[in-house]
Parts: C-alpha cells; sequence; structure tokens
C-alpha cells in the first residue's frame, strides 16, 4: 500500500482513553486521518473530534472500537446508522468470545464486516504496534488495512471469538500467576520476610523451561491429596497473618477437585 492509499484512509477510534487516544495518536503519525469519539475524554491532536458514534463512524472505512467490554455492544449499535457498507468493524475491548460473536452478529444483521481483535500486550509504550490477534471473516482485511500503518497483527483462521478465547485463555494464567505473587508477597510482609520471599519467586520464574511447565502440572495431579492438605494449612496461615486467602484458597478448590477426580467411588456408590 502506497503513501497516498495510506493517507486516503479515515478510520474512527470510539473510545479515547489510555489505549484509545495512543492507538489514535500513532494512527495520525502513520498519515490516516482519523475521526474519534468519547462522551468523556477530548480527541488527541491530530484527531477530528465529533459528537457521536454514528457521526464519527461516518465515511471511514475501519472502526475500531477501544471504550470497554461493557460498552461494546452499545457502541456498536449507535455506530451502525453512520456506517457505510464498506465498513469493518473491529471490536480490540477485552471480551467474552460470547460477546465478540454477538457483536459480530449484530454487525452482520447491520451490513457490516466484523474482526474481533485481542491486544496482546500492554498499549502505553506500544500504541498502534501493541501485537494484536484477529479472527472472523474479515480479520485477513483488518490486517491488509493497519499493517502498512505500523501495526502487529497475526490473523488466527477462524470465526470471531477465536482472538478473544486465545487472549483470555493467557489472562487465566497470567493473571492468576501475577494475583498468587501478591498474595504470596503480601503474606510474607505480614510475616517480615518479603525479601526472602522475592528472591525465590524471581529465582524460580528466570529458570522455568518446559520441564518447569510440566512439573507443575504433573505433580499437582500425582500430588492433589497431599497438597490440598498444604494448601489448606497455607490459607489458615494467611488468616492467621491477616491476609485473606483467596489465591490460597482457590488452589486448595482446584486441587482437591483433582483429588476427588483421581479417586475412585465408594462400593455401591452412584457418585
Amino acid at each position: 500500500m502506497g503513501a497516498n492509499a495510506v493517507a486516503d484512509i479515515r478510520i474512527a477510534v470510539l473510545g479515547l482513553g489510555e489505549a484509545g487516544s495512543l492507538v489514535a495518536g500513532d494512527l495520525v503519525a502513520a498519515g490516516a486521518r482519523v475521526r474519534g469519539y468519547d462522551p468523556a475524554v477530548a480527541a488527541p491532536p491530530g484527531v477530528t473530534e465529533t459528537g457521536s458514534e454514528a457521526e464519527a463512524v461516518a465515511g471511514c472505512a475501519l472502526v475500531l472500537s477501544l471504550n470497554s467490554a461493557s460498552a461494546a455492544v452499545d457502541a456498536l449499535r449507535a455506530g451502525l446508522p453512520g456506517a457505510a457498507p464498506d465498513c469493518l468493524w473491529a471490536d480490540l475491548n477485552t471480551a467474552s468470545p460470547a460477546v465478540k460473536r454477538r457483536l459480530g452478529e449484530i454487525a452482520g444483521a447491520g451490513g457490516i464486516g466484523f474482526a474481533d481483535v485481542s491486544l496482546m500486550a500492554p498499549v502505553p509504550g506500544n500504541g498502534l504496534r501493541t501485537p494484536m490477534l484477529a479472527s472472523g471473516a474479515r480479520a485477513g482485511q483488518y490486517a491488509g488495512l493497519l499493517r502498512p500503518l505500523g501495526a502487529r497483527v497475526d490473523v488466527l483462521e477462524g470465526p470471531a471469538g477465536l482472538a478473544a478465547e486465545r487472549k483470555l485463555l493467557r489472562s487465566v494464567f497470567y493473571k492468576g500467576l501475577a494475583a498468587a505473587a501478591v498474595e504470596a508477597l503480601d503474606a510474607a510482609r505480614a510475616a517480615g520476610c518479603e525479601e526472602w520471599l522475592r528472591e525465590i519467586i524471581v529465582h524460580e520464574l528466570t529458570r522455568a523451561d518446559a520441564a518447569t511447565l510440566e512439573r507443575l502440572v504433573d505433580g499437582s495431579h500425582r500430588h492433589a491429596v497431599r497438597r490440598t492438605t498444604e494448601m489448606q494449612a497455607a490459607a489458615d496461615m494467611l488468616d492467621d497473618l491477616g491476609v485473606p486467602p483467596l489465591i490460597a484458597t482457590a488452589g486448595k478448590d482446584l486441587l482437591h477437585r483433582l483429588a476427588r477426580a483421581q479417586s475412585p467411588l465408594p462400593q455401591g456408590s452412584t457418585g
């Protein structure tokens, strides 16, 4: 795509908070003509400010919805009256696969294309170059429009909702890991040994490899009974330290489920 084609692209950005304003600013810097709407935030320099979703969308080939998952459906419904038939609506909000599929259905019923897009890293520091996953029938078109402007888009073959699914599966691990670290360090601080535990966490994360993952998963299944008791003791300790044992209790409950799945039912039991 040449420079003239880039300059001819009109893009609407709905939601001009931290992520939306950074992406919009990078689009302007790349030469796109950008229209924006946010009921609470002024448009950044170079972005044409509009008074509604429909006004922002009018005349645009691509719409980037970056408001919030809770507002995504309303934003699409509000923007549809201004969308031309060749418009592509891309939802970049962190929403469930079911919500993304619903958005795709609404867009299709409204006569426009749809792409499910997941931002796979923090937008601050990356802006438009934040790694993205895109799925849905128009994901390839989305990538084709934004890659020449500097975006990093990987296309997943599959329906809308697939990109959201991949992101949220990763979130179960990564955000769960973060929550476990926060809770453990809170407890260690209450026990007077925070630095000691920090060193252990850093050491374990630094040396982790594929074998570490296998050991974690296999060990949880193999030693579920013993570890259930251990995590109950950990939760009791956190209670004594005045730290709510949210993650410790969740870990205990998961291990208990694994233990029950491995235990044969008593004779005569129907489950």
